[in-house]
């Protein structure tokens, strides 16, 4: 089976569109009407306060969760209620919190898992390896090893690498730092700038506020399950509510509000 074309959205449209997302768990809502957009070739960052709706968000887009009301549109189409492997074969790919990856299966057994919506014969496949390979040279070196065996950092660039053996035109990464040591934290966002430079749009969940902002083009910070402020990440670093908040800047006291980027005042 050959590979999907890349979807292209029309002139003017972003290439990811989330108009009045709502999911929740049962009867637990979370997502309450979440709005954002992400235009392709950006990296854009979602941020917020454990429990704000952040995965749940990535989860819904991909069909994880399913939506209760509101809209996802990829590339013009429609995607709201689709399953994960409609998801990913539209090009979508989610790199979840945790890795999930198969711990008991070898580093190359992920990546073909990876890869199995593609479809392209053993040539496709070899050269989707080797990119991977190429951007993490330690993964070609522990091919024939357990993916359970692998330090925190190889699991984190293996979740990576087998997501992309999909071919994605969207990436949704989650927490991607999340129990790492600073160094394989600047090697994965060196990895992940690369991949922008390449053309790849993603959507980041990041728990390290400054590094995400550092990398991203744009950010929206998640409150309750609602976005609460959005910006460029300049704007946001900028923030004082994002400062105070987010990344430690107590060094006045707290805002009462934050004032929206609009010139509008926000209520904490």
């Amino acid at each position: 089976m050959s590979p999907e074309p890349a979807p292209v959205p029309a002139p003017g449209e972003p290439l990811l569109a989330v108009e009045e997302l709502r999911s929740g768990y049962g009867h637990v809502s979370v997502l309450r009407g979440v709005d954002l957009t992400v235009s392709r070739g950006e990296v854009v960052t979602l941020v917020g306060a454990n429990g704000a709706g952040k995965s749940t968000l990535l989860k819904t887009i991909v069909g994880l969760v399913r939506a209760s009301a509101g809209q996802v549109r990829f590339a013009g189409a429609d995607v709201t209620r689709v399953t994960p492997e409609r998801a990913v074969r539209a090009g979508i790919a989610l790199v979840p919190e945790g890795r999930m990856l198969f711990g008991p299966l070898t580093v190359e057994e992920n990546l073909r898992l990876g890869g199995f919506s593609v479809r392209d014969g053993a040539a496709g496949y070899a050269r989707d390896r080797q990119r991977v390979f190429d951007l993490f040279p330690v993964l070609s070196e522990r091919a024939s090893q357990t993916a359970a065996t692998l330090s925190g950092g190889e699991q984190q660039m293996l979740a990576v690498g087998r997501a992309l053996m999909s071919r994605p035109t969207l990436l949704l990464l989650d927490e991607p730092s999340l129990g790492l040591a600073p160094k394989v934290i600047a090697e994965i966002f060196a990895t992940l700038d690369r991949l922008r430079a390449d053309g790849l749009t993603v959507l980041l969940v990041e728990q390290d506020v400054r590094i995400a902002l550092k990398h991203a083009d744009r950010g929206y910070v998640m409150r309750t399950g609602a976005i609460a402020l959005s910006g460029s990440a300049a704007e946001l670093l900028a923030d004082d509510h994002v400062r105070h908040i987010y990344l430690g800047a107590w060094d006045d006291a707290p805002p009462a509000a934050s004032t929206g980027f609009d010139g509008s005042v926000r209520p904490r």
